[in-house]
């Protein structure tokens, strides 16, 4: 089976307009995604979906794949979704531009448990770490079975607790490494618009609810940081010096 990761990138990003192409340490946040991307599959399994092109360009110079899609895709997945029917491939990772730290170990472990469990979407989640703030409407937090798999996922602290003493002492937060097949995607696209709880959250994962479509989560590295405002850029930007100087 062919394995793909595909990174959806879109300009106009409400909350942060550019955003696929700010520079971390100089160079635009999507290419350190493409290249971890690119150690996990091959730089010939690694495609940029974007309706920019600007973003294309910048894609293609680095020598990675670009697929133009329309202008008017709901969410990344509805992106890739679209891209997905140009490319021939049986796996396809989204792995999303605004984590430059993902890890490439990771991306092949959400392979490796897809290939396994082909009708299951998988997603990816870790550990909030003590310096992060469980009602930060930024962090996805994730509750699932004992077994993995999600009940459901929101801004909002999660699980929810009667008694203090019951309160949970960790939370699990979304990392953004999803892998699907291709009937998946489109069975997501074919819905046609957001389902209620992805509109009123803002998490596109929670429209597989309505597909009565299982998703597994899958554990990962700790230590992921997202670029969602342009005031996340400083604490990325010292984790990659760190990362990088060891």
């Amino acid at each position: 089976m062919r394995s793909v990761a595909v990174i959806p990138a879109r300009y106009q990003s409400s909350r942060y307009p550019g955003k696929p192409l700010v520079k971390l340490l100089g160079k635009p946040m999507l290419l350190w995604v493409a290249e971890l991307s690119a150690k996990a599959l091959g730089q010939e399994n690694v495609y940029v979906a974007t309706d920019d092109h600007r973003i294309a360009e910048v894609a293609q110079h680095a020598g990675f794949k670009a697929v133009l899609t329309s202008s008017g895709a709901l969410t990344g997945t509805d992106r890739l979704a679209e891209a997905a029917e140009s490319i021939d491939a049986d796996i396809f990772i989204n792995v999303q531009g605004d984590e430059p730290l993902v890890d490439p170990e990771d991306i092949c472990r959400v392979r490796d448990l897809k290939q396994a469990s082909m009708d299951t979407v998988i997603n990816g989640y870790c550990w909030l770490s003590e310096e992060e703030d469980p009602h930060s409407v930024n962090l996805p937090k994730v509750i699932t079975t004992e077994a993995g798999h999600l009940v459901y996922m929101s801004r909002s602290p999660l699980p929810g607790y009667k008694d203090a003493k019951n309160a949970p002492v960790h939370y699990k937060k979304q990392v953004c490494i999803y892998a699907f097949s291709k009937p998946e995607l489109k069975a997501f696209r074919d819905f046609g618009r957001k389902s209620e709880l992805e509109r009123s959250e803002d998490i596109e994962i929670l429209r597989f609810l309505e597909l009565k479509r299982p998703v597994l989560m899958l554990e990962t590295r700790a230590g992921s940081l997202a670029v969602d405002v342009p005031s996340d850029v400083a604490g990325v930007e010292a984790a990659l010096r760190k990362k990088h100087a060891c």
